[in-house]
């Protein structure tokens, strides 16, 4: 989402760098440039006006003009406001729990924020993290709004309650509430209705279902790609419901993403997690100081590896590494490889969290999913003969190869190429000639 940001960032700095030394007026003058690129991002202007404020303090306060890197002190500076800006260097993901069960959490937000599928999402996190939760369709003016919930659930293996068209959200949750007890449910998800607007008689009935179950958590599901419209919403929704904590979704999408830097600030409320796409675990915990080092171009490492280790197990990956050693690796070992890429999240988000590559994120965005797929193609097109031993592939058995899997030679030819440049980098790596795997991405713990 913040490509654009990134980069104007990084050409601040990189004109910063090439000072030697700053002086005051340098100092301005990128911090002008700082707030441009803030308020093309779409960031509310009293936020940006607050935020150039401070880093110019805290930048003159640390005497960074007499320092001998004072590129890199305004680099730390503008980072450490950004954690602030998002909300300080504790994540706030963790959900307040009732001293009864089941704890009672209300999603509420704007229509088309993507609130039933947020609410499958979270319910699939509960549910890996040992939760049983019941998912309640409280929405009976949305057509197939209580089906399309169902339908998630089942897809999910989640327990969802319903009920008939033209019953008030208020019984449908207090019906719900029943069936959770029975149920032995830990947390119920309430999926309340959409808004056009957020006007006070608008929110009655939202207040009032507010009121009457007393929910842990009241969470805003906010649509981050329609920039300070969300962060308006959000004020309209605290001020009538009082919120606990916002979910920010579409942060995948290529808008130009203020409404993520501004709605904390403005409306005071943390944000709990983000929605990073369309595939039903693609919901992360928003971890501040992570997010701040994704918009600076440093990467996301901590994701990337709890990424992996989601992903492979330890025991694969001892597997894995000892077929390098032995440089016994096929591509059958190079095909679950992709898999297991797949699972994690796109390319374009998997090459932005590792320090350096956001530019070449940018690029991948949109081209990832067909180069997979047309390597799955190739790859389940060969003999398990040829998966096992590449070198036999001459040009027939390359032709054979690309028309059954819908290719062209070249793709085999490239495919196989890439094969052969990662099988001896990996080998290079496992022989500690070459550059180390960072120790958390090579062996889950």
């Amino acid at each position: 989402m913040f490509e654009a940001l990134t980069e104007k960032l990084q050409n601040v700095f990189r004109r910063l760098g090439s000072h030697g030394t700053i002086s005051e007026r340098d100092l301005d003058e990128a911090l002008r440039e700082v707030r441009m690129a803030l308020l093309e991002a779409d960031v509310h202007f009293r936020v940006v006006r607050d935020f150039v404020q401070r880093v110019r303090e805290k930048a003159l306060g640390a005497q960074i003009l007499a320092s001998l890197t004072p590129m890199q002190q305004v680099i730390d500076i503008v980072n450490q406001e950004l954690i602030e800006l998002l909300g300080g260097a504790q994540p706030h993901f963790q959900l307040q729990r009732s001293k009864e069960p089941p704890t009672v959490v209300m999603l509420v937000g704007l229509k088309g924020s993507g609130k039933t599928t947020t609410a499958a999402k979270l319910g699939l996190q509960l549910r890996r993290g040992g939760d049983r939760p019941l998912l309640v369709a409280a929405d009976p003016q949305r057509v197939a709004a209580a089906e399309q919930l169902e339908a998630l659930g089942k897809q999910l293996n989640l327990s969802v309650y319903s009920s008939d068209g033209g019953t008030r959200p208020l019984q449908i949750c207090e019906r719900a509430l029943k069936e959770a007890k029975r149920l032995g449910a830990g947390t119920v998800i309430v999926d309340t209705m959409g808004y056009v607007q957020t006007d006070q008689e608008s929110l009655a009935e939202l207040t009032e279902l507010r009121r009457r179950l007393s929910p842990a958590e009241v969470l805003m599901v906010a649509d981050a790609m329609t920039g300070q419209e969300a962060v308006r919403a959000a004020e309209a929704f605290n001020k009538a419901v009082g919120l606990t904590g916002l979910i920010l979704t579409k942060l995948d999408g290529d808008a130009r993403g203020g409404a993520a830097l501004s709605i904390r600030t403005v409306t005071g409320v943390p944000i709990k997690f983000v929605g990073v796409g369309e595939k039903a675990d693609a919901l992360e915990p928003f971890h501040p100081d992570r997010f701040a080092s994704r918009i600076l171009g440093m990467g996301d490492m901590l994701t990337l590896i709890e990424k992996a280790k989601d992903t492979i197990t330890r025991e694969e990956m001892e597997t894995l590494e000892a077929r390098v050693r032995r440089g016994s690796i096929t591509l059958e070992d190079f095909l679950a490889q992709f898999q297991r890429v797949r699972k994690m999240g796109s390319l374009s988000q998997l090459l932005g969290m590792v320090p350096g590559l956001s530019k070449v994120a940018s690029r991948m965005e949109g081209l990832d999913e067909v180069y997979l797929s047309r390597a799955e193609a190739i790859v389940y097109s060969m003999t398990v003969k040829e998966r096992r031993h590449p070198d036999i592939i001459d040009g027939s058995r390359r032709r054979r190869i690309a028309r059954g899997s819908g290719t062209t030679p070249t793709d085999v030819n490239r495919l196989l190429k890439q094969y052969r440049e990662a099988k001896k980098l990996m080998q290079t790596m496992a022989s500690g000639r070459g550059p180390r795997i960072p120790p958390g991405l090579r062996l889950p713990q």
